[in-house]
C-alpha cells in the first residue's frame, strides 16, 4: 500500500477486499480499486503488479490518494450513547474512525443510512440528518443529529450571579446565542467562549455553569436558555516564570508583560502581557515567535502560577535598505540615519519608526507620503527593507535642511 496516511494498510486492504494466496487478474485488481473508490474515502487509486522473485506469484502494490477534505466526526442529540454508534459504524466499515470522515455527500448519505440502522434496531423513532458544521473558524465537524430543525434560542437567563449582574451577562451573550439552534454543547461552548473571560478578567477562574435547562415560551418562536452560575472564588496571580530557555533576557521580559504576583488573577491583563512579551522577542528578530501559558492552579491557596512557553522559532536578520523617490544627496542622509545594519536580528518595527522620525525631525520640507515595505528571504533568513519617500506637491522638489536634499 502506498499513499495511505490517516488509514492503515490493514483498513485498505479490508474494504479492497483481496487476500494473499487468492487467483487474481485484472478484472479482481479492477474490482478492487472500484471498491475503494466506492468508499468515498480515496480521490484516485491506481495499482500494478509483478512477479516475485521466483516468479510463481505477483506482488500487487495500490496507490492511493486519500480525500483531501475530511472532519472529525460527532454525535448529538439521537438518545443513544455515541460509544454504541461508533462501535457499530465500525463494525460495518473497516475504515470508519471518528477523527477522520471524508466530508463529501456520498459518504454523508451512506453513513446517514447506517446510523439510521442502528437507531432502527433500538426502536428509536428520531431520523438523521448529517452535517458539517464550524465549531471555530476553520475548524469543522461532520454532526449526526435529529434530522428534525433544532429549536432556535430566544432567550437566554442566569442565576447564581452574584458578581455580573443580569444585564452585563445577557448583553455579552445575546448577539450570538439568540436565534442559534439549541444544543447543550453549542451553548456551552458560548458560555465558555462569551461569559467565561468576563470572570477570570475577575480573579474567578473557577466559574462554573452546572446547570443548562431549557423552556418553551409562548410569546416569542423558539426557547428560552436557563444557565445556573457558579461564580467561584477569588483567585491571586502566583509565580509567573518561562518553562524553558528563552532567546533573550528573561526577566526583562517579565517586566515587559507588566505581570503583578499577587494581585487578582485578572486574565484580561494576562492576555494582554503574554501579547507584550511576544511582540518583544519578535522585536529581537523572532519574527515567527509564539507564546502560550499553562496555568497551574492551588485550590487550597486561590492561587494561579502562570508558565509561559516561548517557541521563537528562526532568528532573522537585517538585509539591504533600498530608497526610492531620493537623489543620491538624500540618499547618503538617509544611511547616515538608518541604524539597523546588515546582518543585525531585524526588528519589524524598525522600518515604521525610522520613518516616522524622518517625519518629527524634519529631515525633508514638504514631505508627503512615506512608506516603508519589506521582503523576507526564507532561506537566508534576512529581511531586505524599501523606504518610499514622495513629495507633498508633486510639481515642486523642496529642499530639506541645508538645502542640498530633496525628495524626488
Amino acid at each position: 500500500m502506498e499513499g495511505n496516511k490517516d488509514y492503515t494498510a490493514e483498513q485498505v486492504l479490508a474494504v479492497a477486499g483481496l487476500k494473499v494466496g487468492q487467483m487474481a487478474g485484472r478484472p479482481e485488481f479492477d474490482a478492487a480499486r472500484d471498491r475503494l473508490l466506492a468508499s468515498g474515502s480515496f480521490e484516485n487509486v491506481s495499482y500494478k503488479f509483478a512477479p516475485d522473485e521466483e516468479k510463481k506469484s505477483y506482488i500487487a502494490t495500490f496507490q492511493v490518494v486519500e480525500t483531501p477534505t475530511a472532519y472529525p466526526v460527532r454525535v448529538e442529540d439521537l438518545g443513544v450513547p455515541a460509544k454504541d454508534v461508533e462501535e457499530f459504524l465500525r463494525q460495518k466499515d473497516p475504515l470508519f474512525n471518528m477523527v477522520r470522515l471524508p466530508a463529501t455527500r456520498p459518504v454523508l448519505d451512506r453513513y446517514t443510512k447506517l446510523v439510521q440502522q442502528y437507531l432502527d434496531s433500538k426502536g428509536s423513532k428520531e431520523k438523521v440528518r448529517a452535517e458539517v458544521t464550524a465549531d471555530a473558524p476553520e475548524q469543522f465537524a461532520i454532526v449526526f443529529h435529529p434530522s428534525k430543525p433544532l429549536p432556535a434560542v430566544a432567550r437566554v437567563t442566569f442565576e447564581g450571579n452574584k458578581v455580573l449582574t443580569q444585564t452585563v451577562l445577557q448583553d455579552t451573550i445575546w448577539q450570538s446565542a439568540v436565534g442559534l439552534p439549541f444544543t447543550e454543547k453549542a451553548m456551552r461552548a458560548l458560555l465558555d467562549t462569551g461569559i467565561r473571560p468576563l470572570y477570570e478578567a475577575r480573579g474567578r477562574i473557577r466559574v462554573a455553569f452546572p446547570k443548562v435547562q431549557t423552556e418553551g415560551v409562548s410569546d416569542v418562536e423558539g426557547i428560552k436558555v436557563h444557565v445556573t452560575v457558579d461564580e467561584g472564588e477569588v483567585y491571586s496571580l502566583g509565580k509567573v516564570g518561562f518553562d524553558g530557555p528563552v532567546p533573550v533576557d528573561g526577566a526583562a521580559l517579565l517586566k515587559t508583560g507588566d505581570f503583578k504576583p499577587g494581585d487578582i488573577a485578572n486574565f484580561d491583563k494576562v492576555t494582554e502581557g503574554v501579547d507584550k512579551v511576544r511582540l518583544a522577542v519578535r522585536r529581537a528578530g523572532y519574527l515567527n515567535v509564539k507564546v502560550t501559558t499553562q496555568r497551574h492552579v492551588d485550590d487550597e491557596k486561590k492561587t494561579v502560577d502562570l508558565a509561559l512557553h516561548v517557541e521563537p522559532g528562526a532568528l532573522y536578520a537585517m538585509g539591504k535598505v533600498t530608497y526610492v523617490g531620493l537623489d543620491l544627496t538624500s540618499e547618503a542622509e538617509m544611511n547616515r540615519m538608518w541604524g539597523l545594519k546588515p546582518g543585525k536580528p531585524f526588528n519589524p518595527e524598525y522600518p515604521d519608526a525610522f520613518l516616522k522620525r524622518v517625519h518629527d525631525e524634519g529631515v525633508f520640507d514638504h514631505l508627503g507620503e512615506t512608506k516603508a515595505e519589506t521582503k523576507i528571504d526564507e532561506k537566508d533568513q534576512t529581511v531586505d527593507v524599501t523606504l518610499r519617500f514622495k513629495a507633498a506637491d508633486p510639481k515642486t522638489q523642496p529642499a530639506g535642511r541645508g538645502g542640498g536634499r530633496r525628495v524626488g
